[in-house]
This record gives structure tokens, C-alpha cells and sequence, in this order.
């Protein structure tokens, strides 16, 4: 794996917030392939509930100020930067005062979703891709974790398809049981829609459950993996039924041999 380019882009890491599945392999995979000699750049939003203080959090002056329009809207990026201690690993946070200043990540205190979750998963998605590009650090892979960073494979695909910087750029995404109840706001097709991405694309977006919205994720993804043991039949079936490259749960102890092949083997 040594001096490929591999971008993680994820809803939650560790040590930024608490342990969960998506957080805990957002933190050791790019670790995994840093020790390896590879290039990794890890990018999340930054949820009010992140201490800037405490993690060192530092705005980079030349990547923020650009406004990213959603659903009609100009929304001002911010970037922000910090390092995971001991591991030279960078962290690149996507914020937006009226999308991530609130002190949670995805509900408020009574676990209701917040209404404009679908638009801070689009605005995260074209955040980083902007800055990827104000970087000119080209990926030679984008693994993507967690259901906020979903429409990232979209994006790319469709509204973002004729960035030469992006050509040979392939996307894994790794499917989690960690989701949300319910749907998000009806208008999140629309919203996509907006952006002339076709309705074909984005369809299953009609009602905008978590599986409908990893099924959207995948369709647009060059390989997945398995992030838990055990996923809905729902989207165990869609997966084989993609053909699309697929690495099954791994354990911690096989996880760095499985994975590292799998991406030289299967996905580059």
C-alpha cells in the first residue's frame, strides 16, 4: 500500500466522538494503511459537540470562505484541521454554523432526527470534494463510512463527473447495521434533484430510509465492505445482487491482511 492515496470520509471517528462501529473503523483502517506507508487524509463534519479546544481544532484560513449551494441556498464552508495525537494522522472537519454548530450529532435530547439532515449529508459530501480539489491531493481510492457521508458516491458520479482530477478515483463504501429509524425529510430527492442529478440515479430516494439511502450509496460505489457482522437481508441481498466487488466482516485480527488485498486485489 505504499504511496497510495487512500481518502476516508466519514459521519463520526474516533477519538473526535464516542466509540461505535463507524467511528472505531474510521480511525484504525486509515491507521491500518498509514502504517503501511500509504497517504491518508480522514474528513468528518465538525458536530458542535466536538471540543475544538481539547482536539486542537484550527481553521484553515485557505480552504474555508467558499459558499456550496443547497437546494437553492448558499451555505459558507469552513474547514477545519487537527491531528489524531501519536499518530500524524490529519482530520479535516466540514462545518457550517447552521449545519453542524448544534451540541449533537444527528437528534436532538429526544432522539428526534434534526429536519435538515439531508441537506448537511449533501453539503458534507460536495464540502469535501471542494477542498479535496483546493487541496489537488487526488485519491487513488475514497472509502466512505457512516450514512452522512452517503451521498458522497453520488456526488461524485453525477454532479461532479466531469472532474478530470477525479478520473481513475475508485469509491468503496462500507455498509454498517448502525442507521437511523424513520426517514429523512420528504424533499431530500428533490433537493438531489436540484443539483440534475436524474431521478434514475436517486430514485429509491423517494422515501428516504437509512437502507434506501445506502442502497443509493452503493449503486454508485466501485466496491463495498461489510462494517458489521451481521446487516439486514434487505441490504445483504442488494449487495450480491449488485456484483460489485464485496469484502465480507472481517475480524480485528484478519481485518489488516483482508482489507489491504482486497484493495490491491479487487478495487485498484
Amino acid at each position: 500500500m505504499e504511496d497510495k492515496r487512500i481518502l476516508y470520509v466519514s459521519s463520526e471517528v474516533v477519538p473526535y466522538l464516542a466509540e461505535n462501529e463507524v467511528s472505531l473503523q474510521s480511525y484504525e483502517m486509515p491507521k491500518m494503511i498509514n502504517d503501511l506507508g500509504g497517504q491518508i487524509r480522514i474528513f468528518m463534519p465538525r458536530y458542535g459537540n466536538i471540543n475544538e479546544r481539547r482536539h486542537q481544532l484550527h481553521e484553515v484560513i485557505r480552504l474555508s470562505g467558499m459558499n456550496l449551494v443547497v437546494n437553492d441556498m448558499d451555505m459558507p464552508l469552513i474547514i477545519k484541521v487537527a491531528s489524531i495525537p501519536k499518530e500524524r494522522i490529519q482530520v479535516y472537519f466540514i462545518d457550517n454554523d447552521e449545519y453542524f454548530k448544534r451540541k449533537a450529532t444527528f437528534s436532538d435530547e429526544e432522539g428526534v432526527l434534526y429536519l435538515d439532515n439531508d441537506e448537511r449529508a449533501i453539503f458534507f459530501a460536495k464540502g469535501v470534494v471542494e477542498t479535496v480539489k483546493k487541496l489537488n491531493w487526488v485519491p487513488d481510492v475514497i472509502h466512505v463510512h457512516g450514512w452522512m457521508a452517503a451521498m458522497l458516491p453520488v456526488y461524485l458520479k453525477h454532479y461532479y463527473k466531469d472532474e478530470g482530477i477525479f478520473a481513475e478515483t475508485k469509491i468503496i463504501s462500507s455498509v454498517y447495521d448502525q442507521g437511523f429509524e424513520g426517514e429523512l425529510d420528504k424533499e431530500f430527492i428533490n433537493k438531489v434533484l436540484f443539483d440534475n442529478i436524474t431521478n434514475e440515479a436517486v430514485s429509491d430516494l423517494v422515501s428516504p430510509t437509512y437502507e434506501n439511502l445506502m442502497k443509493v450509496s452503493i449503486m454508485h460505489s466501485d466496491a463495498i465492505v461489510a462494517g458489521s457482522e451481521v446487516l439486514s437481508p434487505t441490504l445483504t441481498k442488494f449487495i450480491e445482487s449488485s456484483n460489485k466487488p464485496f469484502l465480507p466482516f472481517a475480524s480485528k485480527d484478519t481485518i489488516k491482511e483482508v482489507y489491504t488485498s482486497f484493495i490491491k486485489n479487487h478495487v485498484l
